[in-house]
């Protein structure tokens, strides 16, 4: 098989994850008004669908270390489709508990299946660029919901509610996923591109130990505080992807409505679709900066590493964070810092599975890559239920935008203090 094979697979799978994750901003406020459900009812689907997501990248893992990754992205990916098409069913205010089943537990479990395989399965065609080769592989989940944003939004307001992407969207999703899963193989053992060899260790440098097994990983200090790094980018990055558009729409209506000296729900329906449009240009901002980063930060991370990489944007997330609520009501400048958040969020999944990758080495890396980025799911289930409860609370995402910051910056602290652990004895 070529190796530029798999990359597409990684693509294709990562951009169907994308339609279904990245662009539910879009959909808070059509579903609310069309079932009278609350911003903490609607927020919960997105919060169950990460949080299965991302529990479901362990397993996914393991199997993929044991049967290929094959079968378990083609499995995931009809998941996955039947589960984002089922949405489109739901028919009364009552039908809640079926959004959360179709969209937060089905196609969250199929999108848990399809996401991990081709991140553990790239970078074993390309060891002479891991970092470069992980960033493209996850390219997608930035392009695809860079895609999502103004296609659901122009579909909604064509169709006059949400129901219809659900169903045409879920169709897509289901022969991509499953595209995806037909390039996805291992590459045999011993496997080294043609005219390639390994780098010779430099003068000085430790000899080359074996890699870490799952159980040796897990018993690292430097595996958990990836992790509660991890925790901390993904707490944020989710919580603002899963509601810039609505904290966009609410922002520049109040605006528009205090400018008219109206209340906001005495505004024309031709006024809101317009600010409906321009707060979905905002996500369309953040995801293109998250699939641009994956691939560029893969580029610089072999070169100055990915400690520094790290640190640099972890530090700016922290400033974008404190500084996203009250750009708001400004469509250029909610864009702007929607762009730095998306570089500095979608670098986390290049630069993550890039470092798992160089401290325990490649063995393992299905099972060590899937247990860490449960920790991602874990994340963007608080902070969407904490954003939720936060609007429901205050009218306005300021309180969540705050926490979040503070959440970042001890991830800063975590990643300043972490080093590589020490090379086992082959």
């Amino acid at each position: 098989m070529p190796r530029w094979v798999p990359l597409l697979g990684g693509v294709l799978g990562s951009t169907t994850c994308g339609l279904l994750l990245y662009a539910f901003s879009v959909f808070i406020k059509p579903l609310r008004a069309q079932f009278g459900w609350t911003a903490t009812e609607v927020q919960l689907a997105y919060a169950i669908a990460v949080l299965v997501f991302g529990l479901m990248t362990f397993p996914a893992g393991k199997l993929s270390d044991r049967f290929g990754p094959r079968p378990v992205v083609v499995i995931g990916g009809a998941i996955l489709g039947i589960g984002f098409f089922m949405v489109s069913t739901i028919k009364t205010k009552a039908d809640l508990g079926l959004l959360y089943l179709y969209y937060g537990l089905i196609a969250g479990f199929g999108g848990g299946l399809v996401y991990l395989p081709p991140i553990a399965t790239a970078p074993k065609w390309w060891p002479d660029r891991r970092a470069l080769a992980t960033g493209l592989t996850v390219v997608g989940l930035g392009l695809g919901s860079f895609i999502m944003g103004p296609l659901a939004t122009s579909m909604i307001n064509a169709f006059g509610g949400a129901l219809p992407v659900f169903r045409y969207v879920g169709i897509a999703m289901f022969f991509m996923a499953i595209i995806a899963g037909l390039c996805l193989q291992n590459p045999p053992p011993g496997y080294k591109p043609a005219g390639w060899n390994p780098p010779a260790p430099k003068e000085g440098a430790p000899k080359a130990g074996r890699d870490y097994t799952f159980g040796e990983t897990i018993r690292t200090a430097q595996f958990w505080m990836l992790y509660l790094a991890y925790f901390c980018g993904s707490f944020a990055g989710l919580m603002v992807i899963g509601v810039i558009a609505a904290h966009g729409i609410n922002e520049m209506n109040k605006a528009l409505a205090a400018s008219m000296g109206v209340a906001v729900s005495a505004l024309p329906k031709d006024l809101t679709a317009a600010i409906a449009m321009k707060a979905a240009i905002a996500t369309s901002c953040l995801n293109a900066a998250n699939a641009l980063v994956r691939i560029l930060i893969g580029a610089i991370a072999d070169k100055t590493g990915t400690r520094i990489c790290f640190l640099v944007t972890f530090t700016l997330q922290v400033v974008a964070m404190l500084v996203l609520f009250p750009v708001g009501k400004i469509l250029f400048l909610l864009c702007v810092v929607a762009i730095i958040i998306g570089w500095n969020y979608g670098a986390m999944f290049t630069l993550f599975p890039a470092t798992c990758l160089q401290y325990f080495g490649p063995t393992a890396q299905g099972s060590n890559y899937g247990l860490l980025l449960t920790s991602c799911g874990i994340a963007g289930f608080v902070a969407n239920l904490i954003a939720g409860q936060m609007f429901d609370r205050f009218g306005t995402y300021m309180v969540s935008f705050v926490i979040a910051a503070i959440l970042v910056a001890i991830g800063v602290l975590v990643l300043a203090v972490t080093r590589p652990p020490r090379r086992l004895e082959a």
